[in-house]
Parts: structure tokens; sequence; C-alpha cells
């Protein structure tokens, strides 16, 4: 999924009319000069995005004279994918979800980069726990990491030292996370926990705890659903408690990310689970004063077991040379990853973000390595506008957190059968939740076995 703010990896749409987008083999790594398509080139329609795409496309051709690229508006979209790949008509590099690097390394529709990212010294500088989503049984890897997060627990301080809780030590495990919730409760009058119920993100955010359990949703190739066990029965068992024994919860049962971020930064709720980056919502969209935001790594019960992460990765095509993948690498290197390894652009970007008035010093999960973040918040420590060490309970725990991607098939068919078990659930005392879920598997496996 694409941040916390959206429930799952966004599927987007693939521009259509466009040609045959592979790029022509060159004959060897060192025949000369490399031609490759790029994807992912944001529409007319979104002009400012699109200018500043063009102005990376021809700062970095001026930078790599040897290389051409050809930019296209393709996009990843789940529904057309296959057709494109057995067409051909994919470009050499495209951005894709965190869900999809083990099946196209199984299907064999994404390129062994290993070598690329060795020549190009970019393989040292990538976060080895994140490089793992790209990564074969051998450690090859087939995908850059662009982008990541992972889920924890945004909690608001306020509230917690009105209950008599320490704001810098938030609950690290689901009991705790109950009592917490009751003592917010009882203290202050707002919900002390709450839960994203619709539009898929009851059962985004239930996957993740259930994670957190120790349990999965999908067996591993994803040809069944698998949340009808111990696990994430007692997930579920625990939102019931909070909700009708402790009454921790508060009344409201239907939540979705606009509904839980405005009541969190009116100071209804004192906790629930996102990422960091709700900063920005919490905040600067509604308001939230910035002493007030906490957050710390997700909660685990009974042992460690990982928080669901998301994000995205870089593609090359197959059928590209390796002369076209080293050339793929260092695109990908520019355009994604420049920042975190080249001080003069990380200040830049981080000045033209201030000046835009948006958060600088939100920490997420490092695609590179714990070295080299450190380097990149050093570089960007001047221009840093949140109170980072609110996010210090996160960061401490998170660099060393098992991260889970969601569910490999279907992902928006198993949140979307699992929301209204959630609703259920907390709308009525007497659920059956072995019932609801049992039902809800044999919905989800129904999909799958299309």
């Amino acid at each position: 999924m694409s941040k916390p703010v959206l429930p799952a990896v966004t599927a987007l749409f693939l521009i259509l009319g466009l040609a045959a987008c592979s790029s022509s083999p060159s004959e060897s790594a060192d025949s000369g000069p490399v031609t490759i398509t790029v994807g992912d080139r944001p529409s007319s329609s979104d002009a400012e995005n699109r200018t500043l795409y063009d102005q990376q496309v021809a700062a970095f051709q001026e930078a790599n004279p040897d290389i051409k690229l050809n930019p296209v508006e393709t996009l990843w979209d789940p529904t057309t994918f296959q057709a494109q790949a057995a067409g051909g008509q994919l470009p050499d590099v495209l951005n894709v979800p965190f869900t999809e690097p083990q099946g196209l390394i199984a299907r064999k529709q994404a390129a062994d980069i290993t070598e690329a990212l060795k020549s190009t010294g970019l393989l040292p500088d990538l976060n080895p726990t994140v490089l793992k989503i790209a990564q074969d049984s051998a450690g090859k890897v087939y995908a850059v990491p662009s982008a990541a997060y992972s889920v924890g627990l945004v909690y608001n301080r306020e509230l917690f030292t009105k209950a008599g809780l320490d704001p810098d030590k938030p609950p690290a495990t689901w009991d705790e996370v109950r009592a917490d919730a009751k003592k917010i409760s009882d203290a202050t009058g707002a919900a002390g926990y709450a839960q994203l119920t619709t539009n898929n993100t009851g059962g985004w955010m239930f996957t993740a705890q259930t994670y957190a359990f120790g349990g999965t949703v999908e067996n591993a190739d994803g040809t069944k659903a698998t949340f009808a066990d111990a696990p994430s029965t007692a997930a579920m068992q625990t939102l019931h408690d909070m909700k009708w024994v402790d009454k921790s919860m508060g009344k409201t049962v239907l939540y979705d990310i606009d509904g839980i971020s405005k009541d969190f930064a009116a100071g209804k709720i004192g906790m629930y689970m996102a990422a960091p980056d709700s900063y920005r919502t919490l905040v600067v969209t509604n308001g939230l004063k910035p002493a007030s935001f906490g957050i710390g790594g997700m909660p685990q019960q009974n042992g460690e077991h990982g928080s669901l992460s998301g994000g995205s990765v870089q593609i090359v095509s197959p059928t590209t040379t390796p002369a076209e993948q080293v050339a793929a690498v260092k695109w990908i290197k520019y355009r994604y990853l420049n920042r975190y390894v080249d001080e003069a652009s990380a200040v830049a970007q981080a000045k033209s973000t201030v000046a835009a008035k948006q958060p600088v010093g939100v920490p997420g999960l490092p695609v590179i390595s714990p070295e080299k973040y450190s380097a990149y918040e050093e570089w960007i420590k001047p221009y840093a506008n949140v109170p980072v060490q609110n996010f210090a309970p996160y960061t401490k725990v998170s660099a060393d957190q098992v991260i889970i991607p969601e569910p490999a098939a279907q992902a928006q068919e198993v949140y979307a059968a699992l929301d209204p078990v959630v609703q259920t659930v907390l709308g009525k005392e007497d659920a059956d939740i072995g019932t609801l879920l049992s039902k809800a598997v044999s919905t989800v496996n129904a999909k799958l076995g299309r």
C-alpha cells in the first residue's frame, strides 16, 4: 500500500494509446550509447509534476550523455500488466507495489539486476532488511526499493499525560494497548483506541494486527486465505473486548482515514494504527498541535512477529541487456534515491519542502542502509520542522522490527471481505467472531480461486 494514507498500494491506471514501450536491445554491455524506456511519466493533465519529471530526465541525460531516456506514461495496473508483459508493451523501468516482486520473480517477469547494482556501487547503499522484498531465495536482486513504510501506533501525547501515562513510552504489546486505552478513556472521556473500518481500511489494519499477533492472512503462494486461525481470532477478540468489556473505543464504529484523522486531531482519540507520515495529515491538514503527535512501533503480542509494510520498488524488464540494466539502475538511483546519497540533493529538497510549508524530518522505513540514512538525517537536520524526538519510540523499534508485506494475491479483495467483520464485531456485542472469520475466508478463497 502506498503509505498509510491509503489502504494498500493503490492500483494506478494505464494511459492508453501508447506505442510499444520496450527499448531495442543493445548488443553488449560496452557497445556505446544505450536507450531505455522509463515509465511513470505524469500525464499532461498533471502539468506541474510532468514538468518536474521531464526536468529530471533532462538533467540525468546531461549528467549521463551515453544514456538516452525514452519516458512514457505507463503506470502499474494489475488488471493489464500480464497482457502488457506478454505483448512486450512494458517499459524497461517501472514502479510496482511491494506486493508484487515475489510473484514477478517466480514468473520471470523482472530482470536479475544484482550485477548492475554491484557495478554501479548501489547495492551496499540499500537497506538489507527492505531489500529482502526484492530478492529470491538465493539472494539475487530483482528490484530496487524506492519508498517504504511500516505501520506503527500513533498516539496523542497530551491525552497520555492527562491519563497519567508516560508519553515517551507507548505500549509495546496489545495487552498494554488495551490497558492504556482504558486509562485514557476513563481519565479523559476520549476513545482510548480507535480502529479504521471502512473503504478496505478495516481489513488493511486488521491484517496489520493479525501479523502482530503472529498470524497470516494468506498462505505463502497466495492461493488460500488463512485468517480464521488462532492469531486472527485473538486479534479480533482483543478489539471486541476493548469495545464491549473495557468500553474504551468510544461510540463511533465506522471510520475511514479522513474521519479518524479529524477525530484524532480534535483530541477525541488516544491511539490508532498508522505510519509516521500520518503526521502530515494530522498536523498540516487537520490542525493537531505538533507537540501532541506521538508514534511508537507496532505493538506485538506473544513474541516479536513484525509489522505490515508497504511501498514501491522499481523493476527492470527481463528483456534488457546488461548495459541497459546498468543504465536503468543509474536512472533509478538518480530519480528515487539521490537525496539519500547526495548531500546537495538532500538539502535542496529539504529547503523546497520547508518553503512549501510541508514537514521535513518525518522518519520512514529507510530504503537505504542505516549508515546512509543516518547521514541523510544529519544533512536535513538544520531544516527539520517537526518535533523529531516525538518519533523516537517508532524509530527505535522499527529499525529492528521485521517487515511483512501485504497479501501478495488480491489484497484489496481480502481487505474488502474483512471490513464487514471488523464493523460487525465493533457494532454488535454478541458477534460470533469464529463464524464471521470463516465466512470471510470462504469469500476470499472463492476470489483467489478465479
